[in-house]
């Protein structure tokens, strides 16, 4: 099948290229970044920042300090899921001019350990808990899990740092919105809670009234991140509006000869068709003739009516998943078309 490329109308945006965003101070911080560190000091604080922005040093600015200079006995530092636990592996950052580095021990990154959420890594937070080193990384499955054993109390006088915060809902069926609540109302905890986008697709309230108002916020935007760019001349973001399954039009907008991201609508969405598999896998079919899976990343392998061969990284199926998710991260990929 043909894919016919239509022209997408777009609103253009040319930036500064200041290099603002890219620059650090005499601590080896980023504006951002000394701009949340400026409120390390607050019990609860609220960051919303873009993509790329530095949110994670950002985070371990913070903690570093609430560890050493308030009080606070141990970090737990919880990422949606298990690939982003890497953006808290170790970093110098007294090469760069901060007064710590960050270090996290291998056994407490249970983003890395074997075994389920609800098992063996919830009593591994439970040994953190009761011993001596200062920083754990884990999924949020697992520190739901690891409250709903430990109850709230075992977390007092430390800090809980959640990333990508819009996971989190005021809704009482949304279990990590739940045990915030109950943190904030016990009020013995430090919170630190990071995002790049304060809203939900389902038009749920991320945080109940009562409970946003305990936060003091750092809000970085958009256009500062990117007109803080040296390179970055213009972006161009397109829109395209459609009627029946998604599905069925993403073919009319979807250029093959360029590189390409795609996000599948969540299951819980009105767009979704709820099975995100089928969704998948009826792109690449659309695409060109199937060719199997390179053994060597993980990656689909689709030869267009052209000849031109795509490789298309499934994230979607767990079935290759971790494979696919070191080639992505692996320097030799970019040298691949």
């Amino acid at each position: 099948m043909s894919v016919k490329i239509k022209s997408v109308p777009s609103v253009s945006v040319t930036y500064a290229r200041n290099g603002a965003s890219t620059k650090a101070n005499a601590l080896g911080m980023r504006p951002m970044q000394e701009r949340a560190y400026e409120k390390r000091g607050e019990q609860y604080l609220l960051l919303k920042s873009p993509p790329a922005s530095g949110k994670s040093r950002a985070l371990m600015f913070v903690a570093l300090d609430k560890l050493e200079n308030q009080g606070i006995n141990q970090a737990t530092i919880v990422v949606p899921e298990k690939s982003i636990g890497a953006s808290f592996n170790d970093e110098p950052l007294s090469r760069y001019g901060f007064w710590a580095d960050w270090h996290v021990e291998p056994k407490w990154n249970l983003c890395n350990a074997l075994g389920n959420d609800n098992g063996g890594k919830v009593k591994s937070l439970g040994t953190f808990l009761n011993g001596i080193d200062k920083v754990l990384v884990c999924t949020h499955a697992t520190f739901r899990f690891a409250v709903d054993t430990y109850c709230v109390e075992a977390f007092d006088d430390r800090l809980n740092a959640i990333d990508e915060f819009h996971h989190v809902s005021a809704n009482p069926d949304n279990k990590l919105g739940q045990h915030l609540a109950q943190f904030i109302e016990r009020d013995k905890t430090h919170i630190v809670d990071v995002t790049g986008s304060y809203f939900r697709g389902d038009a749920e309230a991320v945080l109940a009234p009562e409970d946003e108002s305990r936060f003091d916020t750092v809000t970085y935007t958009y256009y500062e991140q990117l007109n803080g760019y040296e390179y970055l001349k213009k972006l161009d973001i397109g829109y395209y509006f459609y009627s029946g399954s998604y599905i069925d039009d993403i073919l009319n907008v979807l250029d093959p000869a360029e590189k390409t991201i795609i996000h599948i609508p969540n299951v819980n969405s009105r767009e979704s068709t709820k099975d995100k598999i089928k969704e998948v896998e009826h792109i690449p079919g659309e695409l060109g003739d199937w060719q199997g899976i390179d053994p060597a990343t993980g990656f689909q392998m689709v030869k267009c009516l052209d000849g031109r061969m795509l490789r298309i990284a499934d994230l979607v199926d767990p079935t290759n998943q971790g494979k696919i998710q070191e080639s992505l991260r692996a320097a030799a990929i970019e040298d691949r078309p």
